[in-house]
């Protein structure tokens, strides 16, 4: 390697500069060259970026990024798979560079590369059983270079065929023991359902949330990371209708239990991308519970004032006179009216105007019928207790409970997904 220590002058131009370079070595075919950063980047220096170039600052002196993708271009069809491996390895590398990334992508690089992981697997499937570690090595440097070249945000997604979708999709289960592979394609599968409408469809046809979950039981981290986003990336574009569908599966597969078992509970610490993956997951299901929230309750709809009637039930079915009971209505009123006040309605004749606030709506109602069904011993010893404290003192089941859910929508944002969004 040789040295050359000189005084880079921002007003000159690059070409210029480097032409200086090429001369202090005897190097012909300046315009071939470029300046790079001698750090872990590699990043090339450009006009746009060369103020950035701070004091001290050990640049190299390589080929350009037009040479250097078209080189790469050539290489990484090569019909020698180590050759190929090792072109591939400088691919992935190379690609976190917008510039060079620009370059590969003016030589179509992005459909090589699809088309590469669309037939290369059926091409090399005879050289898999001789030669695994080098075959997983060259998809996963592939699946690197493409997720790199895709993120600069210069193709759209849109372009990609079912084909390449299904491969990708394949690999979430067909190599879940290789991390590399298993984070790129996850990560690949995210990208497509949040960039694009239709390869959402797509991807929700190809992959389930039964493949998804077991990602998740594992112990690498940024494995489980990558699944909630992909989670949750689905969860976000379904339609409207499908939003709870999905959420009653996540419910069935016991997504709350694994994740508090494998993530949070689990023996280390969670960082700042999982947070927030668990943030947005927690949104996106909270929000499930807006309509609910914005919904009045009608004191006419029959099914509606049924849920009432059963609170009523379950917390005085012990001392209230059988349903067939002979009474006069009046008698039976009278009851319904002191029970009710023993809940701690407002409206005590008729307590269906309490839910006609929004929010919380019919939501408290839902929650008071949940606690009252699945925690009936507490559920009944606190309507109990209440309905016999002095007035001072009280804290009646049905405001508290209306309350309480009023504020909880607030603290957890139930409605605001749109902010999520933006």
């Amino acid at each position: 390697a040789f040295f050359f220590l000189f005084f880079l002058n921002q007003k000159k131009p690059l070409s210029s500069i480097i032409k200086e370079v090429c001369d202090g070595w005897s190097l012909a075919n300046h315009d071939q060259f470029a300046l790079q950063h001698a750090d872990s980047s590699n990043f090339y220096i450009t006009e746009k970026n060369r103020n950035e170039i701070k004091n001290g600052a050990i640049l190299r002196l390589t080929t350009s990024p037009a040479q250097n993708a078209q080189q790469l271009h050539e290489r990484i069809q090569s019909s020698s798979m180590d050759a190929k491996l090792e072109a591939l390895k400088d691919l992935a590398n190379y690609s976190r560079d917008v510039t060079f990334a620009q370059e590969f992508i003016n030589l179509d690089g992005i459909s090589l590369l699809t088309q590469m992981v669309e037939s290369g697997t059926e091409r090399y499937q005879k050289l898999q059983k001789i030669m695994k570690p080098c075959f997983g090595d060259m998809l996963s440097f592939t699946l690197t270079a493409f997720v790199e070249l895709m993120d600069h945000g210069i193709v759209s997604w849109d372009t990609f065929s079912v084909a390449f979708i299904k491969k990708i999709a394949s690999y979430v289960n067909k190599f879940a023991s290789d991390i590399s592979i298993l984070q790129r394609s996850l990560a690949i599968l995210e990208s497509m359902v949040l960039n694009s409408h239709d390869l959402y469809q797509k991807v929700a046809q190809e992959i389930t949330i039964g493949q998804l979950i077991p990602h998740l039981q594992g112990t690498d981290q940024e494995i489980q990371t990558y699944t909630i986003a992909v989670i949750n990336a689905l969860f976000l574009k379904a339609p409207d209708d499908k939003r709870q569908e999905m959420a009653n599966i996540l419910a069935q597969k016991q997504l709350r239990s694994i994740i508090l078992t494998h993530v949070i509970r689990a023996q280390r610490a969670i960082n700042n991308e999982m947070a927030h993956q668990l943030y947005v997951l927690q949104v996106l299901t909270f929000n499930l519970l807006e309509d609910r929230m914005m919904t009045k309750m009608d004191p006419q709809d029959q099914a509606q004032r049924d849920i009432i009637f059963e609170l009523r039930r379950i917390a005085f079915d012990a001392e209230s006179e059988p349903n067939n009971s002979s009474g006069s209505i009046e008698k039976r009123k009278s009851m319904y009216t002191r029970d009710y006040k023993k809940l701690g309605f407002i409206n005590h004749v008729n307590p269906a105007m309490d839910f006609t606030q929004t929010p919380p709506g019919m939501l408290a109602l839902d929650n008071m019928l949940y606690f009252a069904k699945h925690h009936q011993d507490a559920y009944i010893r606190i309507v109990l207790e209440n309905s016999s404290r002095e007035d001072k003192h009280e804290c009646p089941f049905g405001r508290s409970s209306i309350e309480l859910t009023k504020m909880l929508c607030e603290i957890l944002k139930v409605g605001e997904l749109r902010k999520l969004i933006c």
